[in-house]
């Protein structure tokens, strides 16, 4: 919609964002509405999706928004038959994905990749200069390292939250999905890391924002903190309520509107994409925690934060929910093709290992635990193998010759190996790439 003036116009209770043809999209200017634009809204019957309130940040007044309850209203969610589409097909996406996870030879071996590549690329989001191959790495020679680069124990960190919230849901007097569960979670993510300052576990008690040096030249205001505690009360007795949405759907909803509220000083991004992953297997979407869309949202990243941006100012739920729909079905079948691409070359690799003289059965106890460890040292194959240093040295030799194993730290001493080619299916998409430096509604904070 644009308004006499030419410029896009997006519509809230008597203000909106103002944004014209001939300026950057992101510098957004309040301003009041003429009476013929609030007409003009009221007749295309455009969606508000929250509220502004004025405060003072360091004597300076801003506009904060605060996001109405879930589900969308007046109008309420258009599942037209494109959309009805999207949800059919991302559904059937999900269940191909389940039946696959169960004909794989371990599903303990996909689960521990597909779990460290999530938390590999959900951080490099944030700016993490972090590879799958540093963590495995790391976590090789974790016995004879005083203490991980800081990149890296933020992935860690990630993979300890998940941990410890799978562990929580599955136990019978666990934390249920809740602010005490993401809580508990930001205290493990910001354990020792960049945000460790910036009161972990806690719900911020004083205003953040989203790109510009202060709030009050900030792309995006969340609600101050004295509209925390309501908006989230909200927000989890929408996750626990029922409702004749589809489970994807609602998925899709509460991602956006956690993000909107934005509770922490920092590390938002990360347990909003930690709150996907813990919906599916909560919600039974899934059996195995194998669907992450980290990866999706880096590919399409200006499309993400646009997505983000366009349900605050436009109202637009819709285009949310198709984009993110998009990316379940395409995450979900690249899952499945991964996984069968893994299952296959541990397949062939077993056969070069017990086709080769040199193998010993110690190898091959070895072999069969490297979809889970494909990083080693040997003084790692002797724990794995509760077994002396000699024969531990040995399997891993057997291991290098039938071509399973290559060395990779060039080193003489506390060598380390690597499953190279398992490595390289597995670690697709989580080379470093450079990352928009301007934040935009939803990004890094």
């Amino acid at each position: 919609m644009t308004n006499p003036e030419g410029c896009h116009v997006q519509n809230a209770p008597f203000a909106t964002w103002h944004w014209c043809s001939n300026r950057s999209p992101w510098k957004r200017k309040n301003a009041l509405l003429s009476s013929r634009v609030k007409k003009e809204c009221l007749l295309r019957n455009m969606r508000v999706t929250g509220r502004y309130e004025t405060t003072s940040v360091a004597g300076e007044k801003v506009r904060a928004f605060v996001p109405f309850p879930l589900p969308p209203a007046e109008p309420p969610l258009e599942l037209s038959p494109e959309l009805l589409g999207n949800i059919r097909s991302a559904e059937e996406a999900v269940r191909r994905l389940d039946v696959a996870a169960g004909l794989v030879p371990s599903i303990d071996w996909f689960i521990y990749g597909f779990v460290r590549k999530e938390a590999v690329v959900t951080s490099q989001i944030e700016g993490t200069q972090a590879t799958l191959v540093d963590v495995l790495d790391y976590e090789a020679r974790a016995e004879d390292e005083d203490h991980p680069s800081p990149d890296v124990e933020e992935v860690c960190n990630y993979i300890d939250a998940l941990r410890f919230a799978r562990e929580e849901l599955r136990r019978r007097r666990g934390l249920p999905i809740s602010m005490r569960l993401l809580n508990a979670c930001h205290i493990r993510l910001m354990n020792g890391v960049r945000g460790e300052r910036k009161q972990p576990g806690e719900v911020r008690r004083s205003q953040n924002w989203v790109g510009g040096t202060r709030p009050g030249n900030a792309v995006f205001v969340p609600p101050p903190p004295n509209e925390l505690s309501g908006a989230l009360g909200r927000l989890e007795k929408y996750i626990h309520s029922a409702s004749d949405l589809p489970p994807l759907v609602r998925i899709g909803l509460i991602h956006v509107q956690f993000e909107t509220i934005h509770p922490y000083l920092d590390g938002n991004g990360r347990i909003g994409r930690l709150l996907i992953a813990l919906l599916l297997e909560d919600w039974r979407l899934l059996s195995q925690p194998l669907l992450y869309l980290s990866l999706f949202f880096k590919r399409n990243l200006d499309e993400y934060y646009d997505r983000l941006g366009r349900v605050r100012t436009d109202g637009d739920w819709e285009g949310w929910i198709e984009y993110f729909l998009r990316g379940v079905e395409l995450v979900s079948e690249e899952a499945v093709q991964n996984a069968m691409e893994l299952s296959a070359r541990a397949k062939d690799d077993r056969e070069s290992v017990l086709g080769n003289r040199q193998t010993t059965v110690a190898a091959v106890r070895l072999f069969e635990r490297l979809p889970e460890h494909p990083m080693i040292t040997v003084k790692r194959a002797m724990k794995m193998l509760a077994t002396t240093r000699p024969t531990a040295a040995k399997a891993v030799d057997a291991l290098v010759t039938a071509g399973v194993l290559e060395e990779t730290s060039g080193r003489k001493r506390d060598r380390v190996f690597a499953y190279a080619e398992y490595l390289k299916l597995l670690g697709q998409g989580t080379e470093l790439q450079p990352v928009a430096a301007t934040a935009v509604p939803g990004g890094p904070l």
